[in-house]
């Protein structure tokens, strides 16, 4: 499969929410420039109208133009290089590719070589809700993650002391990406699958995972609950601050009570505790 890579410039106070509005249309990978933003999309997803639309709809507020052309699965990681640098994540977690060095001054070294999917740790949904992993036991606990992306959040929850992990993706390279990740990492205890929550076997985890957006999140929080157990965590990010209220009461008809949450740059990520 070939992806669409659409190039934005804009002024920085826009690109955050273009971002967003892009990850409504499909768009599941974005590079920060110093001119915008570049964002990809599998190629059969991409809805040339209605990105013209959206795009246009900003011509009015700030100065804003673009550019589309198509990108082979082979050229990603060059394309990506070019861009990425290692991350921080609380001072305790090094988010870097295999050709940097490791930082032994943190106590947490993931190496992530992503393949057109989301979830480097750059993206401030990703580093959130790292960081509020860091703040859950998960030693011995057994972790589900929706919508794995590059299986970062599922690599870090193994780091932390999780037994078993299941993860998974629509996606075909996202999962083929999770493996590869997974075995940089030296991560046995997780198995990886290609699907949606609806197919998941019936099971209960004491943490599930769900960095994907907010119409999603809405549809299928009633869902994650009944793959929790009592006392268990739903760690979920992907949306905006402004739909906060909205998550949260969805959450809380399902018996999840907010014991934490993070925002950063209008993104939130929310901490919930099954009662």
């Amino acid at each position: 499969m070939n992806y669409i890579e659409l190039t934005v410039t804009t002024e920085d106070d826009f690109v955050e929410i273009i971002i967003a509005e892009l990850a409504e249309l499909g768009f599941d990978s974005f590079i920060e420039t110093d001119d915008g933003v570049q964002a990809y999309i599998p190629e059969p997803d991409f809805q040339d109208a209605a990105v013209k639309q959206l795009l246009e709809s900003y011509a009015d507020r700030t100065s804003i133009s673009y550019s589309i052309k198509g990108i082979a699965q082979q050229n990603w990681n060059a394309e990506w290089e070019k861009h990425f640098e290692p991350i921080k994540v609380a001072d305790k977690v090094y988010v870097r590719a295999a050709f940097h060095a490791p930082n032994l001054g943190f106590e947490y070294n993931i190496v992530i070589t992503p393949k057109m999917s989301f979830g480097t740790g750059h993206h401030e949904t990703t580093s959130m809700v790292m960081e509020l992993q860091l703040g859950i036991d998960h030693q011995d606990k057994t972790v589900l993650d929706v919508g794995t992306g590059t299986g970062i959040l599922s690599i870090l929850a193994a780091k932390l002391g999780a037994s078993e992990i299941k993860a998974f993706d629509i996606d075909e390279w996202s999962v083929e990406n999770t493996e590869e990740n997974q075995q940089l990492n030296n991560v046995p205890n997780m198995d990886v699958r290609l699907g949606t929550i609806q197919d998941e076997p019936a099971a209960v985890y004491d943490i599930v995972l769900a960095n994907i957006n907010r119409n999603i999140l809405l549809d299928e929080i009633p869902v994650y609950a009944t793959f929790m157990k009592l006392g268990g965590y739903l760690i979920v990010s992907g949306f905006y601050k402004h739909d906060e209220l909205g998550i949260q009461e969805v959450a809380q008809k399902n018996g999840l009570e907010k014991i934490d949450s993070k925002s950063k740059n209008q993104w939130a990520a929310i901490v919930f505790k099954k009662h």
